[in-house]
């Protein structure tokens, strides 16, 4: 286990070395730039401010020291935060997405996991065909429609919880992001987990578990149920990888300080190494967050073993 952990590391280097690669080039494609201004410049402070940043050397050796930069742990200079470095930037807003990215997700595994329990052993009951109903509406409706909704209703018309802003010391105005980060992944854990329990009821070692009389929690619990976690663990690879770097729907519009935010802000005033640093670190979590995927896959299935 040990050294394909280390292989899969080692593989993992040219696959983020080509991700950092092909953004690097693809964001000095688009049209503007990071000093573009509605208002033009004195041409000699463009100069010198494309010399600080080193925007006035070739491309590839712009390339060659954003990497040897990269390699040291620097991301760069911010463009449009010029005051700050992308690291800066990220040791404050990275913790506040990952706490918020854990939060949901969190939620979502424990309340998928269980509706999807239910569906599956309420085969073709009303139960079953709410919990579907439920499921497939949360995965169509998109962050953008419920967040306001949530918003609407219980910020400002209940009055329960703040409907905007953002304090990390009151837990009061993380329920609603939580709740709006969590509900699409209920939906789509709940149906990979039903689906899934309903074919491990039916395998053999299953059947006759319950043909010893062992009880239905024991059987759905032990036996079916850690087969069943299959899919799903396959999904939450990416999709904590994604969840835990940002979601750049919530975080904007909630307005919480994390890098999901950052990397709209950065996107939208061509700060090439804000867009690059938000890149590199979610290239880096999901690479990890897969292998971790396949290590739970070898805990979970007895039969899957990597040598």
């Amino acid at each position: 286990m040990l050294s394909y952990t280390l292989r899969r590391l080692a593989g993992a280097i040219p696959t983020v070395l080509i991700i950092v690669t092909i953004t690097f080039f693809m964001i000095r494609l688009a049209p503007g730039g990071p000093f573009d201004l509605e208002r033009p410049i004195d041409p000699l402070i463009m100069a010198n401010l494309r010399k600080a940043y080193n925007m006035d050397a070739p491309l590839w050796q712009q390339y060659l020291i954003y990497l040897g930069n990269l390699l040291q742990g620097d991301l760069g200079p911010s463009f449009a935060r010029r005051d700050f470095s992308v690291n800066d930037l990220f040791a404050a807003g990275l913790p506040v997405s990952i706490m918020l990215g854990a939060l949901g997700l969190s939620l979502a595994a424990i309340i998928g996991t269980i509706l999807g329990c239910i569906a599956a052993l309420k085969q073709n009951s009303k139960f079953d065909y709410a919990i579907v109903a439920i499921a497939t509406f949360g995965i169509t409706t998109p962050n953008f429609v419920v967040a306001p909704i949530l918003s609407l209703f219980f910020g400002v018309i209940l009055g329960w919880v703040p409907a905007g802003g953002w304090s990390s010391a009151d837990v009061t105005y993380w329920i609603l992001p939580v709740i709006t980060l969590a509900l699409p992944q209920v939906g789509v854990i709940a149906r990979l987990v039903r689906g899934a329990t309903i074919e491990a009821l039916r395998a053999n070692h299953v059947r006759t578990a319950r043909a010893y009389g062992l009880p239905t929690r024991i059987v759905v619990g032990v036996h079916a149920l850690r087969a069943a976690m299959l899919p799903a663990v396959s999904y939450l690879g990416p999709t904590a990888a994604s969840l835990l770097t940002g979601s750049v729907v919530i975080e904007t519009i909630y307005g919480i300080p994390g890098i999901g935010r950052y990397f709209v802000q950065g996107a939208l005033g061509r700060d090439y190494t804000l867009v690059m640093g938000t890149v590199v670190v979610i290239a880096v979590f999901v690479v990890l967050f897969n292998l971790i995927v396949d290590l739970i896959y070898a805990w979970l299935d007895p039969r899957v073993r990597y040598d």
